[in-house]
């Protein structure tokens, strides 16, 4: 027997591949792209995007211990090209614990995430606060999150990747130390946490940093996952045709990294054969960008789910429809520690290297498109274990980051973006202007299971 994270909950332990649960979907919840959060403003302040939206789900987490959801935005509206204090939501998500149906989520308290000094930290990129791609400061893209017995909160950044613990409050407590393979070079050395695939040579792809972030059973180490492989690896050196992702594990009271494990992304060629009356739906170089991980979290010391899916569905630029989007058991047993090995030059493994075994857990697609779902959102990337239900089963939550329903020009001008769901066309709008009439913002969405872990 393995011990849960919720701690009232035992799970069996099975050996990869035959230990799948038992998933039921019960609903889907959408929420307004202009649902505002609870920060408090000044009376007179205009009600803009860049203050007070929601965000959404870039992760969720549920708190046994004082039964609220937590719902991580990232960087804010724009792209990081907006001034956006960072924050995270305490939700009330109302459920039926025989069914497991969910209800409309409500914002019970916003944090905003702020240094000792009470300097926000920014979703801004570094170049725009800092005046300098080599430093970090106080820019931060939250991507993944994890809450401790003590209620602090623990959030991996994409812009670093960086991994920071916060007080209730929202308090930066301390900064962990980072491995310097993750860390974006250029060609001389440099960091350059602002600079893409024509600049940086080492370290993560741009946008590409930490995304997923979880505390295991005992409560003594995290694990944040990469999105996507870092630059340096794969044929072609560049990390787009690769499918080694790693996942990094940190002693959570030493606040150091330790080993680094390989997850083995989908082959593109399992992909494009999904749909057979199409061909090369994913090219070669969309292997380690098109395809990635969204989030990781613990079933036990060294199980754990994992979601990975493609980059396509309802999002703010047009894309075609999704092929893939599932979540995955793993195990760490028997995987190798590559924290001191590469993996450049080749898209296979390097002889004597184990990757984390991966079984399938279930298909997000398959489930939604049973229930008559066709809008699938193109980044699903907050998943969390909830609450028992009084069958003995789990509430478990999927959720949706909807980009604030903002795009941008290569300019940086931001658009708000209006879509007509029955008509499938699009609109900009200036940024916290209204939608044309028949259209609406892409709103958050939140897919509630019920799932028997106990098979």
């Amino acid at each position: 027997m393995i011990r849960s994270v919720l701690g009232a909950a035992v799970l069996l332990a099975c050996a990869l591949p035959a230990c799948a649960a038992s998933w039921s979907l019960r609903n889907v919840v959408e929420t307004a792209a202009t649902t505002r959060d609870a920060v408090r403003l000044p009376p007179g302040t205009p009600d803009q995007a860049n203050l007070n939206r929601f965000g959404f789900y870039s992760d969720l987490s549920y708190n046994p211990r004082d039964g609220y959801w937590y719902a991580l935005s990232d960087r804010g509206p724009g792209g990081g090209v907006i001034d956006y204090a960072t924050r995270v939501q305490r939700l009330r998500i109302p459920y039926d614990r025989r069914s497991g149906r969910i209800g409309q989520p409500i914002v019970d308290k916003t944090v905003l995430f702020h240094a000792r000094r009470r300097d926000s930290l920014n979703g801004l990129n570094p170049q725009l606060l800092n005046g300098d791609t080599s430093r970090l400061g106080l820019s931060f893209d939250p991507e993944g999150l994890a809450i401790g017995r003590n209620g602090h909160f623990y959030v991996a950044d994409e812009y670093g990747p960086s991994l920071y613990e916060f007080a209730p409050n929202g308090r930066l407590l301390r900064a962990f130390e980072i491995p310097d393979n993750l860390r974006p070079r250029n060609a001389q050395g440099a960091l350059d946490y602002v600079g893409d695939r024509k600049s940086v040579v080492a370290g993560r792809q741009d946008n590409r940093g930490f995304e997923g972030l979880t505390l295991n059973a005992s409560g003594d180490k995290l694990y944040a996952v990469m999105q996507d492989p870092l630059v340096q690896e794969g044929a072609g050196n560049d990390g787009r045709r690769s499918r080694n992702v790693r996942i990094v594990e940190f002693d959570l009271r030493r606040g150091r990294a330790g080993a680094q494990y390989v997850y083995r992304l989908e082959p593109i060629e399992t992909l494009n054969a999904i749909d057979p009356s199409t061909r090369d739906d994913f090219s070669a170089t969309q292997q380690g960008r098109s395809i990635g991980l969204s989030a990781i979290h613990a079933l036990s010391d060294q199980d754990f789910l994992v979601l990975e899916r493609d980059n396509r569905g309802l999002g703010v630029e047009v894309t075609a429809a999704p092929l893939h989007k599932r979540v995955y058991r793993i195990s760490l047993r028997g995987a190798s520690d590559v924290s001191q090995r590469s993996l450049a030059g080749s898209n296979d493994l390097p002889a004597g290297v184990r990757a984390v075994d991966k079984a399938p857990e279930v298909d997000l697609l398959a489930a939604l498109h049973g229930a008559g779902v066709r809008d699938v959102p193109e980044k699903l990337e907050g998943l969390a274990i909830g609450p028992r239900l009084r069958d003995g089963r789990h509430l478990v939550l999927v959720g949706s980051d909807n980009d604030y329903s903002v795009t941008q020009t290569g300019a940086g001008e931001q658009f708000e973006v209006c879509v007509d769901r029955l008509g499938g066309t699009r609109t900009q709008v200036p940024l916290d202007a209204a939608c044309p009439a028949g259209t609406a913002r892409i709103p958050g969405t939140l897919i509630a299971f019920a799932v028997d872990f106990r098979r």
